[in-house]
């Protein structure tokens, strides 16, 4: 199940970095301006269109629900991008070193996918998305918490744990939802 499971996170997630990579030649990288804190409500505005739409079980914007969770694991990429750069690294960077540091943001997620699968099994797949989304939703509200506490914990992971975590779970999501079959 393991290996069926990395070749489903694979698939997703090189469709959403297609997707942030073709973004990236049409905008550049605009979201360097993009606080922390910006990129979290980001991701919350997201998260939470989602649940809305699967509390009323209609939506009224054409865009799709995959299409938001996609936006969850880019905006969480761009947080650990920013996260990692230094204070002061351009606002400008070329597509290719930001597809080098999505590729291997994404790595270190498929080491963590690997860590929790070993521990928790596939779990996951036992979820309701609808669970999923609530999950998030949850991690959000911790990171703020974080983020008002000016990053300060006493016993809690960072909020880099929290946006590795919600690419997870939006992977998660997308593979229940069939979006790792589908081809473009």
């Amino acid at each position: 199940m393991i290996s069926q499971t990395l070749q489903e996170y694979n698939r997703v997630v090189q469709r959403c970095k297609d997707t942030f990579v073709k973004k990236t030649r049409d905008y550049g990288t605009a979201w360097r301006v993009l606080r922390l804190p910006s990129i979290t409500d980001q991701i919350f505005i997201k998260a939470q269109r989602i649940r809305s739409i699967q509390e009323k079980g209609k939506q009224m914007v054409a865009d799709d629900i995959n299409g938001e969770f996609v936006g969850i694991i880019n905006y969480c990429v761009i947080a650990l991008m920013q996260l990692n750069l230094p204070a002061d690294a351009p606002l400008s960077l070329s597509a290719e070193e930001v597809e080098r540091e999505y590729t291997r943001h994404i790595e270190e997620n498929i080491e963590l996918l690997n860590a929790k699968n070993h521990d928790y099994g596939e779990a996951w797949r036992d979820m309701r998305v609808s669970s999923i989304t609530d999950i998030i939703l949850m991690k959000l509200y911790r990171t703020k918490q974080i983020e008002d506490n000016e990053g300060q914990t006493l016993i809690s992971e960072g909020v880099e744990a929290n946006y590795r975590d919600m690419i997870n779970y939006a992977v998660f999501a997308l593979i229940k939802s069939g979006f790792a079959e589908k081809v473009d």
